[in-house]
């Protein structure tokens, strides 16, 4: 009987503001410790920080090419100016691989092979046939779709990817949440968004966390856990686990969903390895399971 081929781990882009040294250090431990396959790197979400990156991200890409790992450059997702749309321009003539966030990107490939993040609205066979025909090579769903779903866009492709730990990306907005909150416009928020490092929690009226806000972006409460429907996702034909970068150690947080890909790790001990670390929510398969998003509850 034949078996489902390995899946792959691609650790996602951080999507936090984190000081610049610390973002160097944590892919430096990446490059050299984790057990992921594929790495997305770059500034996905607030234009205001990318330059921060910019002006170390080519080190570390060597950095993580050293290590053996895939690099692909992640753009933002809700470019809005001649200069984003520009900057993004310029990365895709310059040859890299790029992660495609918005559908100016997908554009401005013309039919380049590429990956696209879990931002563009991708729920049916149909809508990611026609990214496929544009040259998508790999697609990473969006978190909020349920395990039948997934089996039916899987079916018949090797490009499909799934977002499997994280707290889950949900929205964007023009306007940043991160600076109102703090009583400062959008052009002069001092980067206040640097001081929720895997996001600000957001409750409602009755004091009932249920999202998180980082800079334009929203974000789940919870922490999305794929560890019970790993199995049923191999065989449905996935072909990559994606895990988002949040605060605690990452570097098990790939240990234990390498364990669990490739059958080496139980769901009841990788759920008790993923609690035993400091994460900013409960963890959750709610989206997975066709449940509120919200459902902290991960047996």
């Amino acid at each position: 009987m034949m078996t489902a081929p390995r899946m792959s781990l691609t650790l996602g882009p951080v999507l936090y503001n984190w000081p610049i040294a610390r973002w160097i250090d944590f892919y430096n431990r990446i490059a050299d410790e984790a057990p992921v396959d594929r790495v997305c790197i770059g500034e996905t979400i607030c234009s205001k920080r990318k330059p921060f990156v910019d002006e170390v991200i080519l080190g570390t890409v060597d950095r993580l090419e050293r290590g053996g790992k895939e690099v692909v450059y992640s753009t933002l997702a809700l470019p809005t100016t001649k200069r984003e749309v520009r900057d993004i321009g310029d990365m895709i003539q310059a040859g890299y691989l790029v992660e495609a966030n918005d559908i100016t990107t997908v554009h401005l490939l013309n039919g380049r092979p590429h990956a696209v993040g879990p931002f563009l609205n991708i729920y049916n066979e149909a809508a990611l046939a026609v990214h496929l025909k544009l040259g998508a090579t790999r697609v990473c769903l969006p978190p909020e779709l349920p395990l039948g779903s997934i089996r039916a866009m899987a079916a018949g492709n090797d490009a499909v990817e799934v977002f499997a730990f994280g707290r889950p990306p949900l929205a964007l907005s023009a306007r940043c949440y991160h600076a109102r909150s703090h009583g400062m416009p959008k052009d002069a928020c001092q980067f206040v968004c640097e001081r929720d490092s895997d996001g600000m929690d957001v409750s409602t009226i009755d004091g009932v966390p249920f999202l998180a806000v980082n800079g334009i972006q929203t974000l789940g409460y919870v922490v999305t856990a794929a560890v019970r429907e790993t199995g049923a996702l191999r065989e449905a034909g996935v072909v990559s686990l994606r895990l988002s970068p949040q605060s605690c150690d990452m570097v098990r947080v790939a240990m234990i969903f390498r364990g669990l890909a490739d059958g080496h790790t139980t769901e009841k001990e990788a759920t008790e390895a993923l609690g035993a670390l400091a994460l900013p929510g409960p963890l959750s398969d709610g989206f997975l399971r066709g449940l509120p998003g919200c459902t902290a509850e991960v047996d």
